[in-house]
């Protein structure tokens, strides 16, 4: 099998050497997609109001921090991301900027439904994060690339109204360069296959990597690309033309498979190599507060929350925990230095379990611990740890005796109840009465800009009016 000109000969195995065609794939595996949901967040909020169409968004982080997503309009303005809310406010509102909290209940929901959505049309689909997908194309539909990734972004757009941009490529690595070429391309319509580069972009495969920086290659972060740089290595054709013995070297054995990824060799993905997935080692609930708490009732609400939340995770992984540690502090910038801490105590459990009550009676034995009176505490959460298969966990023969495994029995299939009545109903609908019942107080998430849940709160649904 020749090797395509864009591979180095010297680098890549014949044998293993990718086919420079976007027809059929590869005796070494499928095509890659790549689905990327275009400004996720931004969308999502412009969903359910079409008078935002064309105008500049941007949504913030947790407790209305940082910006953390925006619509093409609002890049247009200079908006950059990151940048904390508070130092640009009056600049945004200058602007006409629409300012958005973080309203995670709705990108969940719509996530799932663009995914499922990819599942009517492709027959694998690996989700990577809340807005990305990769899609294995196999068989007929390796035979045409484009038309696949045409169909996707029709489809999608027609069933959940979030548009997407599709980028095809022999590895996960080039799929992710080609999804950046297919957004940022407007010739491209959303849709780029690397295979077809010249007739596309008028460049060849090796012109289009060196003109990306290589801080734009999947799983080369900041620190990374700086110590690259500083070698010399500044695109993504350097990068991949590096050595094998200094990219190991330097970047370990995950840097050159990425290298490779670059050459068009597929090595990165538990699916591709039969692997199974890494198991969890913890479960963690944790979030900052709105603002400083000095009452130790409401840090017992905070604390029996994040318990709940975090067993409610538990469960759904299929999975029981072995102890369960407690974690408050102080903010880092506080000025008072006498008023700073940063506490936590570990609780291991007789016998591991997934029940939400013993869970918070845990956290406030650890939060009675560890409160000191009078300090403000800026955050607060809790870790299970210690995990197994609850299928698979070991029983007490004291437990049998005592009556205490089917007490335990018992409160599991309480659980599952409740777990399926808060899935229909909306999360927390069912909760402990430790959790609190005031969702304004003050140690929950500041969003002064939260939209409505649309399609995840019966009271919050969308109305539609007719004339």
């Amino acid at each position: 099998m020749p090797v395509p000109a864009f591979l180095p000969s010297r680098l890549v195995p014949p044998a293993m050497a990718p086919s420079p065609s976007s027809g059929p794939a590869s005796p070494t595996g499928p095509l890659w997609a790549l689905v990327d949901c275009n400004n996720f967040y931004a969308s999502c909020e412009r969903l359910f109001r079409p008078d935002l169409r064309g105008k500049a968004i941007v949504v913030l982080s947790n407790n209305d921090g940082c910006i953390i997503s925006r619509s093409d309009e609002a890049k247009a303005l200079g908006v950059e991301m990151g940048t904390p809310a508070f130092k640009v406010r009056r600049e945004l509102a200058r602007l006409g900027v629409h300012v958005f909290s973080s309203n995670y209940a709705l990108y969940g929901d719509l996530s799932n439904r663009v995914m499922r959505t990819l599942g009517t049309l492709a027959p694998e689909v690996e989700v990577y994060s809340i807005d990305e997908a990769f899609l294995p194309l196999r068989g007929p539909l390796a035979t045409d690339p484009v038309g696949v990734g045409r169909a996707l972004r029709e489809r999608v757009g027609r069933w959940t109204g979030i548009p997407i941009s599709v980028g095809i490529a022999p590895t996960r690595t080039l799929a992710k360069l080609a999804g950046r070429v297919a957004k940022r391309t407007p010739r491209c319509e959303g849709v780029f296959d690397l295979a077809r580069c010249r007739e596309v972009l008028g460049m060849d495969v090796d012109a289009l990597l060196n003109s990306l920086p290589v801080d734009a290659v999947w799983g080369v972060g900041r620190r990374l690309a700086a110590m690259l740089r500083g070698a010399g290595i500044t695109t993504a054709r350097a990068l991949r033309d590096a050595g094998d013995d200094w990219v190991r070297r330097r970047m370990s054995v995950t840097g050159l498979r990425t290298v490779l990824e670059l050459r068009g060799l597929p090595c990165i993905g538990a699916a591709e190599q039969g692997e199974p997935p890494a198991p969890r080692h913890t479960v963690v609930s944790s979030r900052s507060f709105a603002g400083r708490i000095t009452d130790v009732a409401m840090l017992r609400e905070a604390l029996a929350t994040h318990a709940a939340l975090a067993g409610a995770k538990l469960r759904r992984a299929g999975l029981v925990a072995g102890g369960l540690a407690v974690h408050v502090r102080t903010a880092r910038h506080d000025e008072e230095a006498a008023l700073r801490c940063d506490d936590g105590v570990s609780l291991p459990l007789p016998v591991p379990t997934a029940d939400t009550t013993t869970f918070i009676r845990l956290a406030h034995e650890g939060l009675d611990r560890v409160f000191r009176p009078g300090y403000p505490y800026a955050k607060a959460g809790v870790m299970l740890y210690g995990l197994e298969r609850a299928d698979t966990r070991q029983g007490s023969l004291l437990a049998l005796a005592d009556g205490t495994a089917e007490r335990d029995a018992a409160r599991e299939r309480l659980m599952a109840v409740a777990d399926r009545i808060n899935a229909r109903h909306g999360r927390g609908k069912l909760r402990h009465a430790a959790e609190g019942l005031d969702d304004k107080a003050p140690w929950h998430m500041r969003q002064r800009h939260r939209s409505p849940r649309r399609t995840t709160a019966w009271k919050e649904l969308a109305e539609a009016l007719c004339k």
